[in-house]
């Protein structure tokens, strides 16, 4: 019997049996969908074997996303980059069950919003500074309250932490910003940074959760 084309690209053949789905699919968007639109079972034997010996096509998007990760970071301090990985954690993690889904410019609005906020509390001035959607809002409230904890917990370095966190954000904001026009998305162009976030985080355990974790704990000893 002829395989049908894989539902989730609509144009190659649909050649293997996706537990999670319930389905087939196209090896190719098994191998790039995976953690990021499919919600892989541990016990599924090609996500077994792709961790053991990854893709081609796995391995291209991964150094493209480098290429395009990279320079964008270069330029952090080791701390930076801890609060700006929990701090895209905590978006992507958001993002799964937001309604309505943000978008990248959500997203960048809603980092730029609190690090305009941070940046002016270091200049000795209290004042707020608040997104323009609400999707962007509430990707700010949920960034302020785990900076907010974070600043709290560091004690007589909160100030620092703080000072950290609006590099780190600016930084998010701008691959949020440049997503589009170097990573597109073919089925969500407005999402491309939001896609690619997803991507990069993934791990054995949900994507949102392990680098969460990992940059907390590096942050505050």
């Amino acid at each position: 019997m002829a395989k049908s084309n894989c539902p989730l690209c609509g144009t190659r053949r649909a050649k293997r049996t996706c537990p999670a789905l319930g389905r087939d699919i196209c090896p190719v968007c098994c191998a790039t969908k995976r953690h990021v639109e499919i919600a892989c079972p541990a016990d599924c034997g090609y996500l077994s074997s792709s961790r053991a010996h990854p893709a081609a096509v796995v391995q291209r998007q991964h150094e493209r996303d480098m290429r395009f990760f990279l320079p964008r970071i270069s330029e952090l301090t080791e701390t930076q980059y801890h609060v700006l990985m929990l701090i895209q954690a905590i978006v992507v993690r958001h993002a799964k069950s937001a309604i309505p889904a943000p978008l990248d410019g959500d997203v960048a609005d809603g980092v730029a919003s609190v690090a305009a906020t941070l940046e002016t509390a270091g200049k000795g001035i209290i004042y707020e500074h608040r997104a323009a959607s609400i999707p962007a809002q509430r990707i700010a409230a949920e960034i302020s309250a785990a900076i907010g904890d974070l600043a709290r917990r560091a004690g007589s370095e909160g100030a620092r932490l703080e000072r950290d966190a609006a590099k780190a954000l600016r930084a998010l904001e701008r691959t949020a910003r440049d997503a589009r026009q170097e990573l597109t998305d073919t089925v969500r162009p407005e999402a491309s940074w939001l896609t690619f976030a997803s991507r990069i985080m993934a791990g054995v355990e949900p994507p949102a959760e392990r680098p969460a974790a990992e940059a907390e704990s590096k942050l505050v000893i």
